[in-house]
């Protein structure tokens, strides 16, 4: 299918070949038999190696991403711990200071435990990327677009060039991106990365993590051999959920994307307001690059920077009444935190930081929230 909408709202055009079914099912078995000869009768051993409840997903997301291969996890963090697991000792890993915070504290600490070179730059430095390479020793470079909380857009092309020169491989966390949007495989990224949890299910009832490969690699093969030996697989049942969630994927970031920019441009408007960081206003410093990397909207992320500082901040988030309180991104409902308290004192996040996820509810609903909450300041 070259649609992708279609694809998405037909889970591939999937029709059950013995019932006709048009949904496809779910395959709880933990073990699969032998016959006779103790021969397998199927292609499947046990559920922590592979089930064929994923074999649906995994094709539909090669297609959406131009991929060769997809893994899924029980989390995000177990497909990040998963690549970086395949890093050897005294090798060398670089990737964006500011970004989301569970993959920062993973990164410390397995660089404090396993003898491994991290190098964090700033990602507002076009040159801070290139800059932090080891040529020779850096073995994975891993950035994200946008990046969390700051909605910078990191030029993945050329982040692609800048790696493999090194001798380095691109990971690209696209969970505030998802494929209906960005393609990083196309733009020179070996391995994409997306929390399944967020945009790709939409409904905030399940966790899951995905990569997908523009080739099979070694390195690939290993992080299969991650997943088989530390069990985080993702259950049968939340496979089925993420499937089903995907069907409308294309239909909620739209609606998600055209109430965000409205969202946008009136904080921006607003006298209270310091910053909007959103990639679809000209002001935004990625302005450009998100237009030359995101097709079909900039997405439902934004933060808000407080003119009132830390006090407003937290003020302001206590004041909505339509906005949910509450961590996560990507559902159909709207969510609103000051991000400096779900991070915790080693976060790097300006303390007048609110991060917002745009859901799909009535949009001048939400801004009528907004508003509201503004003038309890």
């Amino acid at each position: 299918m070259n649609d992708y909408k279609t694809l998405l709202a037909q889970a591939g055009h999937y029709i059950d070949d013995q019932s006709g079914g048009i949904v496809p099912p779910i395959m709880p078995s933990v073990t699969f038999a032998r016959d006779e000869s103790l021969e397998l009768i199927g292609d499947y051993v046990y559920s922590r190696y592979d089930n064929p409840t994923y074999r649906q997903l995994e094709k539909i997301f090669c297609e959406l991403e131009g991929g060769e291969a997809a893994l899924f996890f029980a989390s995000g963090l177990a497909a990040i711990a998963a690549v970086f697991e395949t890093v050897d000792m005294g090798e060398h890993i670089t990737a964006p200071k500011i970004m989301y915070h569970g993959t920062v504290d993973w990164l410390k600490r397995i660089s404090e435990k396993r003898n491994l070179g991290l190098t964090l730059f700033h990602p507002s430095d076009p040159d801070g990327l290139g800059a932090s390479l080891k040529p020779g020793k850096t073995a994975i470079v891993w950035i994200e677009s946008p990046i969390n909380p700051s909605w910078e857009v990191l030029d993945i092309r050329r982040a692609a060039d800048e790696a493999h020169a090194a001798g380095a491989i691109l990971a690209v966390d696209c969970t505030a991106a998802p494929p209906v949007t960005t393609r990083a495989l196309e733009l020179g990224a070996d391995i994409v990365f997306h929390s399944a949890t967020k945009y790709l299910n939409g409904h905030s009832d399940l966790n899951a993590g995905v990569l997908v490969t523009r080739e099979k690699t070694p390195r690939w093969d290993d992080i299969i051999d991650v997943r088989r030996l530390t069990g985080g697989l993702l259950g049968t049942f939340e496979a089925w959920l993420l499937l089903r969630g995907m069907r409308t994927l294309s239909i909620r970031y739209e609606r998600a994307s055209s109430n965000a920019m409205k969202i946008a441009q009136f904080l921006e408007s607003h006298d209270a307001i310091d910053k909007v960081l959103y990639p679809g206003l000209p002001s935004h410093p990625s302005h450009d690059i998100a237009c030359k990397q995101m097709s079909n909207g900039f997405g439902g992320m934004m933060s808000v920077q407080m003119k009132g500082g830390a006090e407003a901040a937290r003020k302001f988030v206590s004041s909505v009444k339509v906005f949910v309180r509450a961590t996560s991104l990507g559902g159909v409902e709207s969510l609103i935190e000051h991000r400096r308290t779900v991070e915790g004192p080693h976060s790097q996040v300006p303390v007048n930081l609110i991060r917002l996820s745009v859901g799909i509810e009535d949009v001048d609903e939400l801004i009528a929230d907004l508003n509201q909450a503004l003038l309890q300041l």
